[in-house]
């Protein structure tokens, strides 16, 4: 999967928006205030969020390809992996990567911030 994919295949997930906090990198996807992605065009790489555990699967049968999350301070680093996207990772599982971090981030939202995402949706 090419970054622009793994980028657009972000944004089409419910309620996710782009934004770039940082400058120009990385591009940081949101739902509501949280990042579930952060997207780096320049190195090929992406860190999405992660249970520890998960963490742990994913660097384990990709040692070469995920890694802790590079930028992150040591205590969220458990919480968090790089992706180098170079194709060695079959898109199967980087796509499930990418859907565990967006349910990580969901399921750390207070139901306060669930609301505010959802009723900032405009109808029609």
């Amino acid at each position: 999967m090419t970054i622009q994919a793994l980028l657009e295949r972000c944004l089409a997930m419910p309620f996710a928006y782009a934004d770039t906090p940082f400058g120009p990198e990385p591009i940081c996807v949101r739902i509501g205030k949280r990042i579930f992605a952060e997207i780096y065009f320049t190195r090929a790489w992406v860190t999405l969020r992660c249970e520890p555990q998960q963490g742990l699967q994913w660097r384990a049968r990709f040692p070469d390809h995920v890694k802790r999350g590079y930028h992150c301070p040591p205590s969220q680093q458990p919480y968090a992996n790089t992706v180098v996207l170079d194709g060695a990772i079959p898109d199967e599982a980087l796509l499930t990567m990418l859907e565990q971090s967006y349910a990580r981030v969901l399921r750390a939202m207070s139901r306060a911030e669930r609301a505010s995402v959802l009723s900032s949706v405009p109808e029609g």
